[in-house]
């Protein structure tokens, strides 16, 4: 009995892959093998990237929330320990928008923590 192969299904499945493909430079667009493992590495990086992402934004809320403490006597690592032993809770995200786009907001919290 001969072989069966759903070649339909085969080739959707390559022409699906192949549309992520499109951009792709020299043969990466157009060749199966080659576009086959530039999609499968390019997949992994944005699957990294969005574990990077978080790793960079909370280490760019610190820095902006170091230089806001820094305005006013205060060090990164003293004024989070003070902030959680105030009971205040907000996050570094808050706290950075605060630090950047309100800083008299910024400072009242400041305040309260020094004089907790």
């Amino acid at each position: 009995m001969p072989r069966s192969v759903n070649h339909v299904a085969s080739r959707a499945r390559r022409k699906n892959f192949m549309k992520l493909a499109k951009g792709y430079f020299g043969r990466r667009k157009n060749v199966w093998t080659v576009a086959k493992n530039a999609i499968e590495k390019g997949l992994n990086y944005a699957y990294e990237g969005r574990k990077q992402k978080k790793r960079h934004f909370r280490s760019l809320w610190i820095a902006r929330i170091n230089a806001g403490t820094r305005q006013h006597g205060l060090s990164y690592s003293k004024f989070i320990g003070d902030l959680n032993k105030s009971g205040i809770e907000l996050n570094r995200k808050v706290l950075a928008d605060l630090a950047m786009n309100h800083p008299e907001a910024f400072k009242a919290v400041v305040e309260a923590v020094k004089n907790k």
